[in-house]
This record gives structure tokens, sequence and C-alpha cells, in this order.
């Protein structure tokens, strides 16, 4: 059984440690922790591994954020899979920091690159894993919050939260979507 992994980023140095990259964040750990080498692939970062007889393909798109539609798609049809098999992993202004949620389908909520993935897929039915990054910013300051490095206090827990998004897309590719949700999403 194949899995479709999507860590939504944006490429660059510059945004390499922003709240808006946790999801590169997260498949970069994935990698890490399996061996899994990352490789330029048509529009994004690939690598893959095998965890419990199920083979996880992994994403960073390169396309930027706004855009992140044009590579789940591709690799969507590239790979033949149905929603049911695709992970998006998401920083989230709406959930407090610390706060892990996944979701078997829903809104973008205004993230640009939920957006553009809707579009593509023409669908707002596909798994995703929203990572609470809050909105602890002044009107106006939105941009800069998502574009900013977590700040010394969240640096603290951020380590363990990422391994807990690794366990949660892990448990979502061997028990599904239902029993992960129940056993991760307090």
């Amino acid at each position: 059984m194949k899995y479709l992994i999507v860590g939504l980023g944006n490429i660059g140095p510059e945004y390499a440690h922003t709240r808006h990259n946790i999801g590169f964040m997260v498949v970069d750990e994935l990698a890490k922790k399996y061996g899994a080498e990352w490789e330029t692939g048509r529009l994004a970062f690939t690598a893959d591994f095998k965890y419990k007889g199920r083979h996880i393909h992994l994403i960073k798109p390169t396309t930027y954020m706004n855009l992140s539609g044009k590579a789940v798609n591709y690799w969507m049809r590239e790979l033949k899979l149905k929603m049911d098999n695709l992970l998006v992993i998401v920083d989230d202004l709406a959930l407090p920091y610390g706060t892990i949620r996944m979701r078997g389908k829903g809104s973008s909520a205004g993230h640009n690159g939920l957006k553009d993935i809707e579009q593509m897929l023409g669908s707002q039915q596909y798994p995703r894993l929203r990572f609470g990054i809050g909105d602890d910013y002044a009107k106006g300051k939105q941009i800069d919050f998502v574009l900013g490095d977590f700040n010394d206090d969240e640096k603290i827990e951020l380590g363990t939260l990422i391994d807990k998004s690794c366990d949660m897309c892990l448990s979502f590719s061997t028990i599904g979507i239902s029993m992960t949700m129940n056993q991760y999403n307090k």
C-alpha cells in the first residue's frame, strides 16, 4: 500500500526555520528517522521509505506555498493514489501553538497552500495534519508572523511536537485516519 505525505513550506534558506515551513520540518524528520534520501523530482523534492509493509512517499513542493496544488496533483497521479492515501502537513493559525490535529477533510481556512491543493484536486475531501502555530501577532502582522522563526519558548517544545507529528503520519499510514484521530486528537 502506498501513501503520499506532503509537507507544505517554501523553498530557500530564508524560510527554512519559519512557522510556515513546519510541513517541511516534519517530513525532513521522517526522512531522517527512516534513512530516506531527498532527490529533486518534478515540482518537488522527493524521498521514500518502507514502514510496516507500507511504501511512504514524502514530498516537499518546490513551487512555493501558494502553488502547492500543482505538485500534489502531479504526484497523486504519478503514484496512482486515492485521496484517502494523501496526508498534507500544514501550519495553522487557528490552533494554539502545541496543538496538532488530524482531519479527514475541511476548508482551506484562508491558507494559500491548502487553497491551491483544493483547487487542483477539485475537492476538500483529503486528509491533513494541522500543526498549530497560534496567532500571537499584532494587527496587520500575520505575514511577518508566519514567515518568522519560532520564538525561544516555542523552540523548547518544537522537537517533541515534530516527533508527535511524525508518529501521527506513521499511524495514519498503518491504522488509518479514524483510529489515529481517536488516539491523538485530544
